[in-house]
């Protein structure tokens, strides 16, 4: 069976992501079918909107299937992982640039890669069991698929505690921060899909909106905006370190688990990412850190750690003190020729 099932039904354009039993991780072939889809279906009259699903309740995409990178980037190429992310990062933005209304429902686990093809649509749906996040510092890569915009945008300082510690975001938390629109319950997910493709009528995801369930975003933000206000890394950490309440403590246990290069980039980048930026901005910025990972970077020992070994026990090559400002900016300085390029028609965006 094929891991993604690409189709017109009625009003709408459909992709379903069918790789249940591996919570509908985002493979490379998948991540060039969905490109290919979109490209068809912005010129095609017939279809009014796109409605992205999965099959399966524990996800609709845990992330990309990273265990190729590791292959070819331990054998020492790099050439296979950078392709890989140039092609995946122009998937996002065409998803994100799409002209037509974009509806996914998100349920279950939604992380890295899945956030690049789930959260950058119109109208994105979650429910009760949603939960979603930006866990790539826990394997040394920074937020990338484009999640460094949405957690530039993100409320206060959400976006560098997000992105930072890797928390997970229930429904009524994923709305806040800005990667989620609707609450529907997933009861009620099957009708409003059928109706949807029956229609293309958008506003009925409007109709079928609820309250969602109280989340924790909203009474931690006072705390969230103190202690990661700072310019850097090194100023989040004295800030948490200075007080010792049961938040200070739990997110420390967070920071002290990531690699701390990818967090510093991550807020150096969050930071750069101001409201004026736009999808191509952040991608291209992204792609200096992940075009550097496997060579420079945390990324290789990450995923051993996380999903060849096991053991959980990553070796990074900084300590929480020892990243320095040159680090970061090493990490992140323009790529020259070797630049992410877009193969749509917009063009003109500086990449900061």
């Amino acid at each position: 069976m094929s891991d993604i099932h690409i189709r017109k039904a009625g009003r709408t354009g459909r992709i379903t992501l069918t790789r249940p039993k591996a919570l509908n991780a985002l493979t490379y072939d998948m991540t060039l079918e969905i490109d290919a889809a979109l490209k068809d279906w912005a010129r095609d009259d017939t279809i009014a909107m796109l409605v992205i699903d999965a099959e399966g309740e524990k996800a609709f995409c845990a992330g990309g299937d990273i265990a190729e990178m590791y292959a070819t980037g331990t054998a020492g190429d790099y050439e296979y992982g950078r392709r890989f992310w140039a092609d995946e990062y122009n998937m996002n933005a065409r998803l994100f640039e799409f002209p037509k209304p974009v509806a996914s429902f998100l349920q279950g686990f939604t992380m890295g890669g899945g956030v690049g093809v789930g959260c950058h649509g119109s109208h994105r749906v979650v429910c009760e069991n949603s939960q979603i996040a930006m866990p790539e510092c826990g394997i040394g890569l920074i937020p990338d698929v484009g999640g460094s915009l949405l957690l530039a945008h993100a409320p206060g300082r959400l976006g560098e505690y997000l992105g930072t510690t890797a928390t997970r975001m229930g429904p009524a938390d994923a709305i806040l921060a800005g990667f989620a629109d609707y609450f529907v319950p997933a009861a009620a997910w099957p009708e409003l899909i059928a109706r949807l493709e029956e229609t293309g009528d958008w506003t009925l995801i409007d109709a079928a909106a609820a309250p969602p369930p109280e989340g924790r975003l909203s009474a931690l933000q006072p705390e969230i905006d103190r202690h990661f206000s700072g310019e850097t890394l090194g100023d989040i950490l004295r800030s948490l370190r200075a007080e010792d309440t049961a938040f200070t403590a739990s997110a420390l246990k967070a920071l002290e688990r990531n690699s701390p290069l990818a967090m510093a980039c991550a807020v150096e980048m969050a930071h750069r990412l101001g409201d004026n930026t736009g999808i191509r901005q952040a991608l291209g910025l992204e792609y200096r850190f992940t075009y550097r990972s496997m060579e420079h970077a945390d990324f290789l020992e990450g995923i051993r750690a996380a999903i060849i070994d096991k053991d959980r026990a990553p070796k990074w090559r900084h300590t929480l003190d020892t990243v320095s400002p040159m680090d970061v900016s090493a990490m992140l300085m323009p790529l020259g020729p070797d630049a992410l390029t877009f193969n749509t028609e917009k063009t003109g965006e500086e990449t900061p």
